[in-house]
C-alpha cells in the first residue's frame, strides 16, 4: 500500500463541492491533486489556492485556476503535511520554509488537516528537526541574541542556500534561523516567547492550529481528532 497515496484517497472524502479549499506541499498533496482532478470531471465545483511554488504550477498544469491568498479571508479546509507532529496535533513544518504562508492559510481555515503516513506521528515531537523562525534581515543580530537568553541551550544557525552564496532568502525577503533543541521546553510558553519578539514574523511550530490529521500506515488509515478539552 502506498501510505501517502491512500492518506490522499481519504482526505478527499471531506471536501464538498463549492469548498474553497488551500493545500499545502508534498508528495501527498500532490496525490490529492491528483484525485482533486477526477472529482472536478465528476461535477465537483472548487476554488483552490495553495501556499507552495510547486503545488501552484502542479494545480496549473492539472488545469485548475488558482486563487490568490490575498483575495480569499476565508477558506473551508486547508491540507498540508509537515515533518512531525504529536498526539496533540502540534506540528513542525520546518523543512520548505514557507511556514509563514502556511500558517496563514492554516489560520484562515474553518479546518486544517494534517496528511501524511504514520512516520511522521510521534507522541511527542522529537529533536531531529528543527524550529525555524523567519525574521527581518535588520533584526537578525537582535533576535539571535534575545532567543539565545531566553533559551540559552538552544542552538541557532543561520540558514544557507545551496544555490548561491549566503543566506537563503523567504518569498517575503527575510531570513531563516534553525533553532536545535535537545530537549523541547513547554510549546505553549515557547511559542509564546518567539512570536512576542520584534522582528520575528513567525515559526515553524503549528501550536493547537490543526483540528485532525489522517494518518496512512500499514493498518490501514487513522484520523486523529483535536482534543478540545
Amino acid at each position: 500500500m502506498d501510505c501517502k497515496k491512500e492518506a490522499a484517497r481519504k482526505a478527499i472524502t471531506f471536501i464538498k463541492s463549492k469548498n474553497t479549499i488551500g493545500l499545502g506541499a508534498g508528495s501527498t498533496i500532490a496525490f490529492m491533486i491528483e484525485f482533486l482532478a477526477e472529482e472536478v470531471k465528476k461535477g465537483v465545483e472548487l476554488k483552490l489556492l495553495t501556499s507552495s511554488f510547486t503545488t501552484h504550477q502542479l494545480l496549473l498544469q492539472n488545469g485548475f485556476a488558482v486563487q490568490a491568498i490575498s483575495d480569499v479571508e476565508e477558506i473551508d479546509i486547508y491540507f498540508d503535511g509537515c515533518d512531525q507532529f504529536d498526539k496533540d496535533l502540534n506540528a513542525l513544518k520546518s523543512g520548505g520554509g514557507i511556514h509563514t504562508r502556511e500558517k496563514l492559510l492554516a489560520s484562515m481555515a474553518k479546518q486544517f488537516i494534517l496528511v501524511g503516513d504514520e512516520a511522521k506521528y510521534s507522541e511527542q515531537l522529537g529533536t531531529a528537526f528543527p524550529l525555524v523562525v523567519e525574521l527581518l534581515p535588520e533584526s537578525y543580530s537582535y533576535v539571535l541574541a534575545t532567543i539565545q537568553k531566553l533559551l540559552p541551550a538552544v542552538k541557532i544557525i543561520l540558514r544557507t542556500s545551496d544555490k548561491k552564496d549566503g543566506a537563503a532568502i523567504t518569498e517575503n525577503g527575510n531570513y531563516l534561523v534553525d533553532c536545535w533543541f535537545t530537549n523541547w521546553p513547554d510549546l505553549g510558553l515557547l511559542n509564546t516567547q518567539l512570536k512576542t519578539i520584534t522582528g520575528v514574523v513567525e515559526t515553524s511550530l503549528f501550536y493547537q492550529l490543526a483540528d485532525k490529521a489522517i494518518i496512512a500506515g500499514k493498518d490501514g488509515i487513522r484520523v486523529l481528532q483535536k482534543n478540545r478539552e
